[in-house]
């Protein structure tokens, strides 16, 4: 893809997740890999209203040539991401309400391997395994240390992860497209809602159910 269409892909995208309330405000930000550095949304951008030449371009290093405008405070986070994931072409970072908001049902101190357990067979598929960071406040240099670690955790244990929870924050979701990371987030969050939704809460996918996932479909689970 032309970084000209890239750029007008990335405008869709911001655009169609502002509209449908993944983000509001200024939250959020996306960006997306070029053969020589990165395209990533500018710091206080309205994903509501991006235009194709308002994203910032960036080189390997992360420089702005100047006069381009200041790249997102999460440019480190996101530079990491895609550094420890081969496959990430595009990240998307929301401040998504029903995720946000089942973050708050857990310590914001707290580590965990799983934000959400594997409910649904299109999670599991689509998403996959999903850490929960501990609070970290946004751009600290440190929370990307720690994604780019679980990143490798993941990898480690043949697991690959496809996105990582912050706390209190919001997701940070990647694939090879801005397409298909929009797809992956939106799948997530409805996750997200249907375990608020749910009373009971329903039981996780079994072990036979979930090899039978990986088998068919090459579920990361």
């Amino acid at each position: 893809m032309s970084e000209a269409r890239l750029r007008d892909e990335l405008c869709r995208v911001a655009r169609s997740l502002h509209a449908r309330g993944y983000v509001h405000g200024t939250t959020g930000n996306l960006s997306a890999r070029l053969h020589d550095g990165f395209l990533i949304t500018a710091t206080d951008a309205c994903l509501g209203d991006l235009e194709p030449a308002a994203l910032v371009r960036v080189d390997g290093a992360g420089h702005a040539p100047a006069g381009a405008g200041r790249p997102s405070k999460t440019l480190a986070l996101h530079r990491r991401i895609y550094a420890a994931a081969a496959e990430a072409g595009c990240i998307v970072h929301t401040h998504s309400r029903a995720l946000v908001g089942l973050s708050f049902a857990i310590p914001a101190d707290e580590d965990r391997d799983d934000f959400l357990p594997p409910i649904t067979p299109y999670f599991v598929m689509k998403v996959g395994h999903v850490p929960l960071l501990a609070y970290g406040r946004p751009g600290d240099p440190a929370v990307a240390d720690r994604v780019a670690a679980a990143i490798a955790e993941a990898e480690r244990r043949g697991v690959p992860i496809r996105a990582v929870m912050l706390a209190r924050l919001g997701p940070n979701v990647w694939a090879g497209t801005p397409a298909a990371a929009m797809a992956r987030l939106e799948e997530l969050e409805e996750t997200a809602r249907l375990w608020l939704a749910a009373d009971p809460k329903p039981a996780p996918l079994s072990a036979l159910q979930l090899d039978e996932l990986r088998r068919h479909f090459g579920a990361r689970w």
